[in-house]
């Protein structure tokens, strides 16, 4: 019996970002925030578009430094807030249709969907995220993916530090206005 090789891997990576779980569910979840973070380093998401339901489907842009749009859409598939999301997660075009990573220039072989599984803990006011991004190929693409997630993880904890101390900064300042 020849045992069979994977070419696919699930992509698991965890984070703990110094916010509540409800800021980063919302970091997550409504466009004005993820337009700050999605994407790797020096990328930026000019367009974001979200339906948060069952079945409801997002359209995301992410712009490279040198100006290329890569688009990406999906399906929501479980959603239990502030605990889980569950998503599809596919290349596409500005319309919204899936094309297959070659139109990006990407490898053969990539699958047409993958899947995106975010899990979300509160611990003592920090969150604990664990994301999952199944089907993804092994090699290149993997490493790359890693990388990237990464980046964006790192814009996001900027973006929930800027987030937190301005709502503080607000904070004090009412207080003052009492005193």
């Amino acid at each position: 019996m020849v045992a069979k090789t994977k070419t696919r891997k699930e992509l698991r990576l965890v984070h703990v970002f110094d916010a509540p779980r409800e800021l980063v569910w919302k970091a997550w979840t409504e466009p004005e925030y993820l337009k700050k973070w999605w994407g790797p380093k020096d990328f930026t998401a000019p367009f974001i578009n979200v339906d948060l339901r069952a079945e409801g489907k997002y359209l995301f842009c992410m712009r490279s430094p040198e100006g290329k749009d890569f688009w990406s859409t999906g399906v929501y598939k479980e959603i239990i807030k502030p605990e889980r999301l569950v998503m599809t997660d596919s290349f596409a075009d500005e319309k919204g249709n899936v094309v297959p990573a070659s139109h990006y220039g990407l490898g053969e072989g990539f699958p047409l969907e993958l899947q995106i599984t975010v899990a979300f803990e509160e611990v003592e006011g920090k969150t604990n995220m664990v994301l999952e991004h199944a089907g993804m190929p092994k090699g290149e693409m993997l490493k790359l993916a890693k990388e990237g997630w990464n980046q964006s993880f790192d814009k996001l904890a900027g973006e929930l530090s800027r987030i937190k101390n301005e709502t503080e900064g607000k904070l004090v300042s009412k207080l003052d206005e009492k005193i």
